[in-house]
């Protein structure tokens, strides 16, 4: 049985902004959201508890990764992904479409499936949109994503709508082999860059019917500029009374942005690899913890956050422990990155709910960016 639902709780006036609640099984989860990502059924460098510290009502893990490595039967036998990695809240997982499409050479597309081989060990697999929904119900994921078929940018018009055409079909298999399942159902649409076809793919999927829709396909290459576009002309075409999900896009400015667009939910590794890397977020934009001029800075991260890292430590310590390659060093990157990024989505909800969110995204722009801007001056 489905115990899944979307309520929508506020709306911006001058903007597509929306505050809403997705009630699921396994919790609530307030949108916007921004589900940190946990591709192999972990988080790097956090524990599940630091997680529920920092304020992550959902993760992603991907159906690709976990079905390879190790096996969807294993975590099936074991109680399921939550039991498996003791995670008690929500989990969407990705169907594996992106990840099958970054394998280049090893894969093959047909009407059947996806033909591929593993990126551990060369051997040769076949994913189905059947295949990858019983994947997703053995790992026993909240939010299922269909299978479908990215694509490059650049494409000609004439692949990009094969390849859409074939989205929808596989769409459809994907709605058939769910029925009956406890998670919800997204569908994803796709398109490439062209408007129309965007359109045409939010038509067919609505006629379908599914729990809430995805845009995928995007951050692929083309200008941010482009992307906006796409986005702009798309997400208001999708039904209001389901949630709308950017698939991996997810800098702090397109956070703010996109969710002026009409945009629910969010996912992108950029937080907790820019962690792991000593590229730190501030209200002020990026900083580079390695840089000398932190040798000496008692000061914080982000003198405005409230999370554990920037509660107890100093840049000066931060920086010492990254370049002595602690392992610490990460996990305390990592905690602060997803509290920025957490709490961003908080100061949203707050701002569309208080209707302020266009005075909260203006003062956002005019102070993001200008820690890196200082960085570079005192670089050169």
């Amino acid at each position: 049985m489905n115990t899944f639902s979307f309520t929508l709780m506020a709306y911006d006036r001058e903007t597509e902004a929306r505050r809403g609640k997705i009630q699921t099984r396994r919790g609530d989860i307030q949108t916007p959201t921004f589900m940190p990502v946990g591709t192999h059924g972990t988080v790097k460098a956090l524990i599940p508890e630091m997680l529920v510290d920092l304020g992550a009502e959902i993760i992603l893990s991907n159906t690709y990764h976990l079905y390879l490595r190790p096996g969807h039967g294993l975590i099936n036998s074991l109680g399921g992904l939550h039991k498996f990695m003791n995670w008690t809240r929500p989990i969407l997982t990705d169907s594996g479409g992106f990840q099958i499409y970054s394998l280049g050479d090893l894969r093959s597309v047909k009407e059947e499936g996806v033909y591929f081989r593993s990126h551990i060990d060369g051997s040769s697999h076949f994913l189905s949109p059947e295949k990858a929904i019983e994947v997703q119900m053995a790992l026993g994921s909240d939010i299922m994503m269909v299978l479908d078929e990215c694509i490059p940018y650049p494409l000609e018009r004439r692949k990009v709508e094969a390849s859409l055409e074939k989205t929808i079909r596989w769409a459809k298999r994907c709605k058939k082999a769910h029925d009956g399942a406890t998670g919800a159902l997204f569908g994803i649409v796709q398109g490439g860059m062209y408007k129309d076809l965007r359109k045409k793919g939010v038509e067919d999927l609505v006629e379908v019917g599914f729990d809430g829709y995805a845009l995928g396909g995007l951050s692929v290459g083309e200008p941010k500029e482009l992307m906006y576009e796409v986005i702009n002309e798309t997400a208001p075409l999708l039904p209001s009374d389901r949630p709308r999900y950017l698939m991996g896009v997810g800098k702090p400015e397109d956070l703010v942005a996109c969710v002026a667009m009409g945009i629910d939910m969010f996912d992108c590794v950029i937080p907790t690899r820019c962690a792991r890397n000593g590229l730190l977020f501030t209200k002020r934009g990026k900083l580079v913890i390695k840089h000398a001029r932190y040798r000496d800075d008692s000061r914080p991260v982000d003198e405005t956050c409230d999370c554990y890292t920037c509660r107890h430590f100093s840049r000066a310590y931060l920086r010492h422990l990254f370049m002595a390659k602690e392992i610490l060093a990460m996990t305390l990157n990592t905690v602060h990155n997803l509290r920025f990024y957490v709490r961003l989505m908080e100061m949203i909800r707050e701002a569309i709910e208080t209707g302020t969110f266009r005075e909260f995204s203006k003062d956002f722009f005019s102070q993001y960016g200008k820690e890196s801007m200082d960085e570079r001056r005192q670089e050169t």
